[in-house]
């Protein structure tokens, strides 16, 4: 099997570490930060302007009529210093959770309790990743690593004029570094335990009068970590290389164009995610005594491997009043991620077998051995044109991919027994337009529209079965829709440093089919899901500009919301429709210099969400949990009805908070950054409640101390991630034994930083 390399084995980046460390030490321009410049200020210390993307033009948030939480770089290069994919955003932004069952791949994004447990490669998401302005629909493009990035946006809520289908819930937007005139780099290198060591870089600058490139580089590797204690196993698992690499072209020739050339790569192997047999407590959420993160007993096989390439093309044309913007974009990965889905070795009718209680052995893999996605906007929007702003635009989205699903006799020495393959074409099209009118120095209104075509034309076959079922197919669905979708708003100033605003938006998720036939003859499909959303807030600066407070309240109702219902005792995922669901709860995100050497930001946030439906039902666990909810027995199947249950992966609570301080010290400064997330309980993977399938509230800490001087253009740091060394169960397989998988260890080590 495809294995990591030895942990003592030579680092594939060392060579161009080597390079970018020299042009390090030469020199880089310093991270964008939220505070003003200090060379700027003669009295305290205050808060810079932030400006977002969020309306398609650039903005101060302030004047957004929506709920938005940024990250800039600082924060971002301090919380994913210990290697982590995407996932390490979870929880460090009101009510965002991100959580996987594939690894370092395939993120699940919920905002505001909505999102999608489905772990079909074809999966949609109510969730939209836009990265450098592209979506990014299938959810192992969203795994795309962030590196070298200027200022990544949460926008909480419908998006459905300006972002269109699939983003019912909200749009996580990823901007880096864009090449400019100036020479500019830097390199930032870590080691840790676990075999740590993280390369991330820049270097870009002019090539001529119009011309300007940036390339941005990232590496990360951990050795192999968990051992394996299978009877006759010597090996271990945990580890991974990773690489990616982006280039970008800028030509200016005149004030009138401007042209954005972007390539990027990836190339990731390493392992998939582990899953544990047994490691829950039989009725409760709690680990079993004695749990070791470090051990794990599989006979089966464990890889993931993804490449990924695309390419985009950003033209705009000024003409003076208005802007004429096209962006075209291609991406294209392949993956297979191949796992030991029963988390043990043997079977209880093939001893030896454990850990615990092992009805069955479930060895599976699945892969992406085609994919293509091609999409192209085109918008006209206004430009200084007060009182009246205006865009208009069209979008259009082609995504054509193949599924691959094996199954594994693993007492058979991993033998092919099952295999099952889809075919999926993907067409969007739309036309939006918005427009808003500054009444008077006070007061402005916004409104919008869009309208949206989609069509799916799907296809799948079984040549083999695993449970002796035979052949079957090719099966077809063709699922369409056709969906307006809008938002209308208003911002009130009341003074220059407050603002209020009200929103209605509504969004949709078009049609999606869950058509795994392993170890079903049908495939399920999910009709077209619909949100109106309403919210409230506030914007503030405070304390001449040395704080800034925002603050909403929200409401939705969501009708035919797509869940999945996973595994059960019936072992086949299907889609379902949700009647309705109800939501409601608030946001607040703070940031302040408590003193000049003290910086502090706090954000929390309170989701409450109800399934509503009395007609819905689930099988349950066939691993033998203790279920919560009303059941029935149909056709021999024990059900579970879901009528007033939450949503999974939806916690009523999300917190953070960070706190900076710094001291002058030589020519430099001496600092130390601390930074905590909270998540409260949520039911993970599964639709129904039961005593052991809930992740238990986590408090998540890290820690960086170091020195910067020059002007802020050298660091050296400690960190720690996850520095308690909290052991929190993130999900789990319902339909063989008390199966779950956990969090990341903690990490710790340093970190050097050069900037030109």
């Amino acid at each position: 099997m495809p294995a990591i390399r030895n942990p003592r084995a030579s680092f594939t980046f060392k060579p161009l570490l080597l390079s970018l460390a020299i042009a390090g030490v030469i020199g880089a321009p310093a991270r964008a930060a939220n505070a003003a410049d200090p060379a700027d200020q003669t009295g305290p210390k205050t808060l810079g302007e932030i400006t977002v993307t969020a309306e398609k033009r650039v903005e101060n948030v302030q004047k957004v009529p929506e709920s938005i939480t940024t990250i800039d770089a600082e924060k971002l290069d301090i919380i994913k210093s210990g290697g982590d994919d995407v996932q390490f955003l979870s929880a460090r932004v009101p009510s965002l959770l991100i959580e996987s069952s594939f690894g370092r791949t395939f993120p699940r994004f919920y905002i505001r309790g909505l999102g999608n447990t489905d772990f079909d490669l074809n999966a949609s998401q109510p969730v939209s990743l836009v990265y450098d302005d592209v979506v990014l629909e299938n959810p192992i493009l969203k795994g795309f690593p962030i590196f070298d990035i200027g200022q990544v946006e949460v926008l909480r809520g419908p998006q459905g004029t300006l972002f269109g289908r699939n983003t019912p819930a909200g749009v996580v937007k990823i901007d880096s570094n864009k090449p400019t005139q100036d020479t500019q780099g830097y390199v930032d290198v870590s080691y840790g335990n676990l075999g740590n060591a993280n390369l991330e870089g820049a270097i870009g600058g002019a090539l001529s009068q119009d011309w300007s490139a940036r390339l941005s580089i990232l590496g990360q590797h951990r050795d192999n970590w968990v051992d394996n204690t299978a009877p006759g196993r010597n090996d271990s698992f945990g580890g991974y290389n990773e690489r990616a690499a982006r280039l970008q072209f800028d030509y200016h020739p005149s004030d009138r164009f401007n042209a954005l050339f972007n390539l990027h790569a990836l190339n990731l192997d390493g392992s998939a995610i582990l899953f544990r047999a047994n490691i829950i407590q039989p009725g409760t959420d709690d680990l079993v005594p004695g749990f070791r993160r470090d051990k794990i007993s599989l006979d089966g096989q464990n890889f993931q491997h993804v490449t990924e390439h695309g390419a985009s093309a950003r033209l705009s044309w000024d003409f003076s009043n208005m802007e004429l913007v096209s962006i075209t974009a291609f991406e294209k990965v392949k993956t297979l991620s191949h796992g030991d889905i029963d988390g043990g070795y043997g079977a209880s009718f093939a001893p030896p077998y454990g850990p615990g209680f092992i009805p069955f052995p479930s060895e599976t893999a699945d892969g992406l051995p085609f994919h293509r996605q091609i999409s192209e906007e085109v918008h006209l929007a206004s430009k200084d044109t007060s009182p009246l702003d205006w865009i208009i635009g069209a979008y259009y989205f082609n995504e054509n991919i193949t599924i691959d699903s094996f199954d594994y006799n693993t007492l058979a020495g991993s033998t092919l027994d099952g295999d099952a393959r889809q075919k999926q074409l993907d067409i969007s099209e739309a036309v939006f337009a918005s427009i808003g009118y500054q009444i008077n120095d006070q007061l402005k209104i916004k409104g919008g529209l869009r309208f949206s075509h989609d069509d799916k034309y799907w296809t799948a076959t079984r040549t083999l079965s695993p449970i002796g079922a035979g052949p079957i197919g090719p099966l077809y669905e063709n699922p369409s829709t056709s969906r307006p979708t809008g938002d209308l708003s208003a911002v009130y100033t009341a003074d220059q440093n407050t603002d209020f605003y009200a929103r209605v938006a509504t969004g949709y998720r078009a049609p999606s089919i869950q058509g795994r036939l392993l170890f079903g003859d049908a495939p399920s499909v999910a009709k077209t899901e619909t949100v109106v959303s309403g919210e409230v807030g506030v914007k503030s600066r405070l304390f001449d500009n040395r704080a800034t407070v925002s603050f909403d309240v929200f409401d939705y109702q969501m009708k035919n919301q797509q869940l999945t219902a996973v595994g059960g005792s019936t072992n086949f995922a299907t889609l379902v429709n949700a009647k309705k669901t109800e939501g409601h709860g608030f946001e607040l995100d703070a940031e302040a210099f408590l003193t000049d050497h003290l910086m502090v930001t706090a954000g929390t946030s309170y989701n409450f969400t109800k399934i509503k439906d009395p007609n819905l039902y689930t099988t349950v666990c066939g691993s033998g949990c203790t279920v919560l909810d009303p059941e029935v027995v149909r056709g021999g199947t024990t059900l579970a009805l879901l009528d007033g249950n939450p949503l999974p992966d939806a916690p009523k609570w999300i917190a953070n908070v960070t706190a900076r301080y710094s001291i002058p010290l030589g020519n430099g400064e001496f600092f130390a950054y601390t930074d905590w997330a909270y998540r409260s309980r949520v039911l993970i993977n599964v639709l129904y409640q039961s005593k052991e399938y809930v992740g238990k509230p986590w408090v998540i800490g890290g820690l960086r101390v170091g020195y910067n001087w020059d002007g802020g253009k050298r660091e050296v740091a400690l960190f720690g991630r996850n520095i308690t060394d909290k052991k929190a169960i993130i999900g789990g397989i319902d339909f063989d034994n008390l199966t779950g998988y956990v969090n990341e260890p903690r990490i710790w080590g340093v970190q050097f930083r050069a900037e030109l």
